[in-house]
């Protein structure tokens, strides 16, 4: 008699598709006879493309996920886990009709990934500030400014403020002066309670940056922070009032609550420390990936990010060493050498840099076809499943192999 075993991965991000299918390869390939059965559990079989959300027609950015896992043996089970046991080995998970279930597994992967932090010393920001931090607000984003154009004008109107100016903010920010045609005399507003402008993406890019907001005309706050805001304004600390019926917040990410469940040693963001297989090593046969692990990638004492570039071939380990420790195959260890930072710069262009220090490699329009590249292809997951299940093999780049296979690609 047979006894199944089950991997369970929790999310259909980035990070928890190439689990699925990294699992699933591993498992097809061995020869051992061992039945293992792979499980995905997410509130739909649907990928989301979260690093395009700043962009416009938001709706389409999404990948269908529930054929491509059947044709590949990949189990799905729709619905929300609420409650992770890893001492039972257990997962609750609440169905989209509001029915409750439990799910034992033999090794579960993490990967529900992040979402954004709003303060809630912040007077307004629930009920007042937009994001674009999932799907559907993105789309409530996007029929606001639609709609803009049919409110009467005046400063609150023509007005839109972003709060952050990280990752995020910099790219809705510059991607906003073309969504805005239709109104007249627009503000674009960017509040930062750094000091300089991208402060966190470096000295390199930075002089970049700071041309291209002021190529498209945007308006810095710097050093400053929000205090409230409201249906017709954004209230700084200082006093001061914006007149703004558009305020979006970019500041902040944390990982899923779904961490917290999981003992073990956590980072600033949520995250779970994890060892070089991935592996929380407080909960052995829990694995974390994505935006829910702070894992290393290199020996020079750096941290993923939370960005797809980190997520897929996060995603791709964790499944291989899920299904390689039930087969009592050898684990790999995640390496990841290679840091390539693009940020769209909307018109302007963009900005190309490469390693944890980020020297500029590439920037203007040559760096917006490779952005381009990266948002419209590289990060989607082939629609054949037997493409997937081969495109799932753990592979390493450097830095200059990366830059070097994007640019022959856009030649």
């Amino acid at each position: 008699m047979t006894t199944t075993s089950r991997i369970i991965i929790v999310g259909t991000g980035f990070s928890g598709v190439w689990s699925a299918f990294s699992a699933k390869r591993l498992i097809n390939l061995s020869q051992k006879k061992k039945d293992i059965e792979v499980v995905v559990i997410s509130p739909e079989p649907t990928l989301v493309i979260r690093p395009r959300l700043y962009e416009a027609n938001v709706a389409s950015f999404t990948h269908p996920l529930g054929a491509m896992f059947e044709d590949a043996g990949i189990k799905f089970f729709q619905g929300i886990v609420k409650k992770i046991d890893s001492d039972a080995h257990i997962v609750s998970v609440q169905s989209t009709s509001g029915l409750e279930s439990s799910l034992n597994y033999d090794r579960l992967i993490l990967a529900a990934g992040s979402s954004i932090v709003r303060p809630q010393n912040i007077i307004g920001i629930e009920k007042h500030a937009f994001d674009i931090d999932s799907l559907d607000s993105a789309i409530k984003l996007e029929t606001h400014i639609e709609n803009m154009a049919s409110l009467p004008p005046s400063p609150a109107r023509d007005t839109i403020v972003v709060c952050g100016g990280g990752f995020t903010g910099l790219e809705i920010v510059t991607e906003l002066p073309k969504r805005l045609t239709r109104i007249r005399n627009h503000r674009i507003i960017l509040i930062d309670n750094s000091k300089e402008v991208g402060q966190a993406l470096g000295p390199g890019p930075r002089p970049v940056i700071a041309q291209a907001l002021k190529d498209l005309g945007i308006e810095l706050k710097l050093g400053s922070s929000v205090a409230a805001i409201d249906a017709d304004g954004v209230i700084l600390a200082s006093g001061e009032r914006i007149e703004s019926k558009t305020a979006i917040w970019t500041a902040g990410v944390r990982a899923t609550p779904l961490t917290q469940q999981i003992s073990g040693l956590k980072d600033k963001l949520g995250r779970l420390h994890v060892d070089q297989h991935l592996r929380v090593p407080s909960a052995r046969d829990v694995f974390a990936t994505g935006d829910a692990a702070s894992a290393r990638p290199d020996t020079e004492g750096h941290y993923t990010m939370m960005s797809c570039q980190h997520a897929i071939p996060l995603g791709r380990v964790s499944g291989y060493n899920a299904a390689a420790d039930l087969l009592d195959e050898p684990m790999i260890a995640y390496t990841q050498p290679a840091y390539i930072c693009c940020l769209d710069l909307g018109s302007y262009g963009a900005v190309v840099s490469e390693g944890w220090e980020r020297h500029v490699k590439i920037k203007g329009d040559m760096a917006k076809r490779v952005k381009g590249y990266i948002n419209q292809v590289a990060i989607y997951p082939p629609k054949d499943s037997q493409k997937a299940l081969d495109e799932a093999k753990p592979v390493e780049l450097n830095g200059t192999q990366l830059i070097e296979h994007i640019l022959r690609a856009v030649a």
